[in-house]
Formats: structure tokens, sequence, C-alpha cells
């Protein structure tokens, strides 16, 4: 079985790609929606962060997701140390949830696949790329975010440009260029080149 890495930045359009790629046949690991899974459901996880922020990181069980998102997205040490007590979990979780698949193609979504070195874990990269105003419009939308929260974000991932180098195919999501040929097209590229 190959495996591809679908990346790109906040409000790129992963998540659409995604979903053309499960339509075409091929299943999709979310990465980021299990990462949200796993630091509810892993003791490991949960026992970690607990450690770190105290307790009340949790609430009902449930991750305090917009007070843990204000401490990491503020400091770059913590978000190194957090990052090193979730990828591994997701990175073991990625591997069963392959175990469980049958089909020639299968495919992880993640917009840190590079910073998190799960990129080491695919055999090709698909990155998607959407003009940086367009996905700042998306996330806000979406997310109900400012923009100065998503600026935040955006600049603790990869650089686009560095992702598109890395990149072994590219799909533009620009809103002129039709996404269903260039998926469709990325299929074709696939059994020669993996």
């Amino acid at each position: 079985m190959k495996k591809i890495g679908i990346t790109g930045g906040i409000g790129g359009g992963k998540s659409v790609v995604s979903k053309l790629l499960m339509l075409a046949g091929i299943p999709v690991y979310m990465a980021d929606d299990e990462s949200k899974r796993l630091t509810d459901t892993s003791p490991a996880i949960k026992m970690k962060l607990k450690s770190m922020f105290g307790d009340d990181i949790y609430i009902d069980e449930r991750l305090d997701r917009k007070r843990f998102a204000s401490i990491i997205f503020g400091d770059e040490t913590i978000l190194h140390e957090v990052n090193g007590i979730i990828h591994p979990v997701v990175k073991d979780d990625f591997e069963e949830w392959i175990g469980r698949q049958t089909s020639r193609h299968c495919a992880m979504e993640s917009a840190i696949l590079y910073e998190s070195g799960l990129d080491k874990e695919v055999d090709v990269v698909l990155m998607v790329y959407a003009p940086v105003d367009m996905r700042m419009t998306r996330v806000m939308l979406r997310d109900g975010a400012t923009e100065a929260d998503i600026m935040k974000r955006m600049n603790r991932q990869m650089p686009e440009a560095l992702k598109r180098k890395q990149a072994d195919y590219v799909i533009i999501n620009d809103g002129v260029q039709a996404l269903m040929p260039q998926v469709e097209n990325f299929i074709k590229f696939l059994p020669t080149n993996i």
C-alpha cells in the first residue's frame, strides 16, 4: 500500500481535496481531527498535558481547546513540547489505521505534515495551495477567528513556498481552477510515481 500525505496551510482546502480523494476510493486519515480525538481520549496525552498545564486544562474530560490554543500558539517552546507529546501518539494511531486499510492507496491529511515529521511516514506528498488572503477569509468565516489569531497560527506553520517546493504534487485551490480535474490528474500521477 502506498501512502499519500496531504498538506497545505490553514484554510487552503485540504479537507475538500481529501473528500474528493475519498469519493475516488482513497481512504484518508484526517490527522488534525484524530489529534483532537486523541487529546480527549489518550490517557498518556491527558496525563502529560494535565501535568504541564494543570487538571483544569480539561473540562468534563475534554481539552479546553480555546485556552490550550491561546497558550501553545503564544510560546514556541511550549508548542514544541506539546507537539512532542501529541505527534508520536498520532503517528502510532495512523499506523494502526493503515493496518485496517485494504485499498491500493491511502492518505493522511495534516496541516503540519512536515513540521510533525509525518512526511517521513508517506510515499508522496500532495500540497493544496491557496492564496493567503483567500485562506484568511475562509478561516475567519469557518472558525470565527480574528485576523491576528489566524496570523499567529499561519506563522507557526512552515511557509507555503517551502511546502510547495518540497511537495511531489501541488493542487491549486484558488476558486478559479476547478478542483476535480486536478484531483483526477493527481490520481493518474500516482501509479507511475510511487
